[in-house]
């Protein structure tokens, strides 16, 4: 027979007495949970990804997920607020190892992303997301944007490890920066309008390529919204217009000129990737045959024929969410987003009772990265978007995102053990 509610509600599942009961009371069951599902069922869709190679890297997968555990375990012990001493000097080695990069970096698959050492490769761009995150906060705490000058500071402290990452070139993680931005600013305060004006920018660049007849709307529209919601109103008009105009003249010679030739047919073929099925459009058409396979049950884990024959190449990195489409199926798929969902209203329930504004504007930070690259990652492998290279959080095979994403963790965890809520947690 099921077990009532009030036996769960009562807590008799748990030992009734000693160290154990209050450790088990004080897990936070969605924070550790979620991930450390994941990082299971991701070690066994990459084993199935690799059954017909000579190496594996499930094993390695789940080594490196062991060691986050530790590290995470560690940070959340440990108050946020004793960062804030080390963030100039961390920021500073940041953006030296994004220039390292450039300079010396690893080159694999069109880009040069990786600094070696003894045989293992890092990705420090993984690392600027965090750092970019909690540096952010730091000036956002002390220097609120209350005028539109007062951008300035948190657009400094972005745009040099994104003009790094762009470079690099690496397009996804680039806009995760942009999405941080966004969601950290409204946070902090920011009015809703003037982050849609700092957006518009991106539709401008999309109209002036697709459809330019649409600027003739779109422009003045970003000019009255400016008007209404900017101080020195006129003035700020005129120079909204002015930017939106300089947008959409600019756009096209970056687009020839700021991109890379695959980096276009990515952004492109999505929409029709039949065009080119045997080129741009390969990872896209074979990716939603996949997960449309699957059915409604998959076809059971290690199962999967189009994941045993190799059909989507570097399926174990970016593409994970199709083998896990073809090998669980529409059930497995939800199960896994009702898991991303349920971390990410924990998250936000965290950052709203976070005991200062800086914890709390880490939190949303972390919160906005992992989600932002679960929604480009699942619209990219179900043809909904185009091919970004952005990884799916604590799935996609990628010793410095797990790493990364579990020292995230950790800060979340250590801002949660010391929330407001009654009932504290870890």
């Amino acid at each position: 027979m099921f077990l009532s509610l009030d036996f769960w509600k009562k807590g008799k599942f748990l030992p009734q007495s000693g160290p154990y009961r209050k450790f088990l009371k004080n897990v936070d069951w969605i924070l550790w949970g979620v991930p450390l599902f994941l990082v299971f069922l991701a070690g066994v869709l990459i084993a199935s990804t690799q059954r017909q190679v000579d190496y594996a890297d499930w094993y390695q997968h789940w080594i490196t997920a062991v060691i986050g555990i530790a590290v995470a375990l560690g940070i959340a012990q440990l108050p946020l607020e004793r960062v804030r001493p080390f963030l100039v000097p961390i920021y500073g080695l940041t953006v030296l190892s994004l220039i390292a990069v450039r300079l010396i970096g690893t080159s694999a698959l069109g880009a040069q992303r990786w600094l070696s050492f003894g045989g293992v490769n890092v990705q420090p761009s993984e690392f600027a997301k965090l750092t970019a995150i909690i540096v952010l906060a730091a000036v956002l705490d002390r220097h609120r944007v209350r005028r539109p000058i007062d951008l300035l500071k948190p657009l400094s402290v972005i745009f040099l490890p994104w003009v790094l990452v762009f470079i690099q070139p690496d397009l996804g993680t680039s806009l995760v920066f942009g999405a941080v931005l966004l969601a950290m600013l409204y946070w902090s305060g920011m009015p809703v309008e003037w982050v849609l004006l700092v957006l518009s920018a991106v539709f401008t660049a999309i109209l002036s390529g697709i459809l330019p007849w649409g600027l003739l709307v779109w422009i003045p529209l970003m000019g009255c919204l400016a008007y209404r919601s900017l101080p020195k109103k006129r003035f700020a008009a005129a120079i909204t217009i002015f930017l939106q105009v300089l947008i959409a003249q600019v756009t096209p010679w970056l687009w020839m000129n700021g991109l890379k030739d695959y980096q276009r047919d990515r952004l492109v073929l999505f929409i029709d990737p039949s065009r080119d099925p045997l080129g741009g459009g390969y990872h896209l058409l074979q990716s939603t045959v996949g997960i449309g396979s699957g059915g409604l049950f998959g076809t059971g884990l290690l199962q999967g024929q189009l994941t045993k024959l190799r059909f989507i190449p570097e399926q174990h990195t970016d593409f994970i969410f199709s083998a896990l489409g073809e090998e669980t199926g529409f059930l497995g798929t939800m199960l896994v987003l009702v898991g991303f969902l349920l971390l990410m209203v924990r998250l936000l329930k965290v950052a709203r009772e976070a005991r200062t504004d800086f914890e709390s504007l880490v939190v949303i930070g972390i919160g906005t990265m992992l989600m932002f690259q679960v929604v480009v990652n699942i619209y990219m492998t179900i043809g909904l978007g185009p091919v970004t290279g952005i990884p799916l959080p604590f799935m996609s095979y990628g010793r410095t995102a797990l790493l990364v994403n579990f020292i995230s963790l950790g800060f979340c965890l250590s801002v949660a053990r010391r929330g407001l809520s009654i009932a504290r947690s870890w």
